[in-house]
């Protein structure tokens, strides 16, 4: 029986040129797998047709937007995941959805190996081969532009000698990466870390320097998922598309960093994320209102724990599942509604009400009808400052 590779494929030259490279290298057949995670651009169908046309002996085409958004979109709104502190996770939130599509396929289809178009740098191979190695043991994995000599050029020359149904002459200068959650801009000029991006590079929002007018927007929260705007019910997937649109209209979302790469070196990036990070925002704001103040300041420790192992490939770690756990924990009560400002490449939350808030007004006020009884402060310093007091003494009789 002839062996059989699962491909991910995008419909780009590099994926559609893979699919006869990895058959002339290796002697097997090859199901070319797209998975629509909200990255918009040609139909599933196009894209399924144009692999049949390069040579692929079956193509499994698979929508996920709402199993993007829902199973892997909400658990990093939860855990308000942002590596390094600006990155929401566009890129490494989408591979495992991908592996979970290719590994089934692979099922399927009695494949035995997957490929995938990473080079040998990125963190994508690690995402996709670490993912794919816990899903399915005993497949095994190759990367054609990393393991059979796949360049550009080549793939160009392949492309045009065979006649494949791809253009071949475009050539963005950019290496760019999208879905529902944000877009990824990397490579060209961008290497040069002292050049300031331009205009071309961005496409989900719009300049934020001369915005329109302000957009108010109220989010509503159900243990810790945004389920309605402006009153209007949402799903997860509505709610991005919703405010990448209305937050991307106002420039918001724009992220430039030199990133820490999983596989060791510095790279600059630029994001384009204005519904995640209009999400993030207010979805923190909502925390404080609602969550416990030691359960706060540890969630913060997990969370950015929970971000790490994700960007680095460990969606399906146990580690990860474990902290999935305690997040879940956490967001029983963060429901109520958030009043934002999104304006000029801001999102400002303006008003919080809920109804299981900790905020409670006759104990914050300072006017009639306080409740906190100012008497009991003194005591609670003493005790507070005790230990510290106590070694201060004893530093001084040191004469320290």
């Amino acid at each position: 029986m002839t062996e059989r590779i699962v491909l991910a494929y995008s419909g780009g030259l590099d994926t559609s040129v893979a699919i006869g490279w990895i058959a002339e290298a290796t002697g097997a057949e090859v199901i070319a797998v797209a998975v629509d995670v909200g990255q918009g651009g040609e139909s599933l169908e196009t894209i399924r047709q144009r692999a049949l046309g390069c040579g692929a002996v079956e193509a499994y085409v698979a929508d996920a937007r709402d199993e993007f958004a829902t199973e892997y979109c909400m658990p990093a709104l939860k855990a308000n995941a942002l590596y390094m502190d600006s990155y929401p996770l566009v890129s490494a939130l989408s591979r495992p959805v991908i592996v979970k599509h290719l590994v089934a396929a692979a099922r399927e289809f009695g494949a035995t190996t997957v490929s995938h178009g990473c080079t040998g740098k990125g963190n994508d191979q690690v995402r996709f081969e670490v993912g794919i190695q816990t899903l399915g043991p005993d497949l095994k994995c190759i990367a054609p532009v990393r393991d059979l000599a796949l360049t550009r050029d080549k793939a160009i020359a392949f492309a045009e000698e065979k006649g494949l149904p791809i253009e071949t002459t475009k050539k963005n200068p950019f290496s760019i990466d999208q879905n529902v959650w944000g877009r990824a801009v990397e490579t060209g000029f961008l290497e040069d870390i002292w050049n300031a991006p331009t205009k071309d590079v961005y496409d989900y929002t719009a300049s934020p320097e001369f915005p329109p007018a302000a957009d108010e927007v109220i989010i509503s929260f159900k243990e810790g998922i945004p389920v309605a705007i402006d009153g209007n019910a949402v799903t997860p997937l509505q709610a991005i598309e919703e405010l990448n649109r209305r937050a991307g209209a106002q420039g918001i979302g724009r992220i430039d960093i030199v990133e820490d790469r999983l596989v060791g070196i510095k790279s600059r990036e630029i994001y384009e994320a204005p519904g995640a990070m209009a999400l993030i925002a207010a979805h923190r704001e909502l925390e404080n209102v609602t969550i416990e103040r030691e359960q706060a300041r540890f969630k913060k420790t997990v969370d950015q724990r929970w971000t790490e192992l994700v960007y680095d490939g460990q969606w399906f770690s146990p580690l990860k599942r474990s902290l999935d756990t305690f997040v879940d924990d956490t967001q029983k009560y963060v429901t109520g509604d958030i009043r934002m400002d999104l304006h000029g490449g801001r999102a400002t939350v303006t008003g919080r009400r809920s109804d299981v808030a900790l905020y409670d007004f006759n104990l914050a006020t300072y006017d009639s009808g306080d409740t906190f009884d100012q008497s009991m402060a003194r005591g609670f310093i003493e005790i507070f400052g005790l230990s510290s007091k106590v070694a201060s003494s004893r530093d001084q009789r040191a004469g320290a």
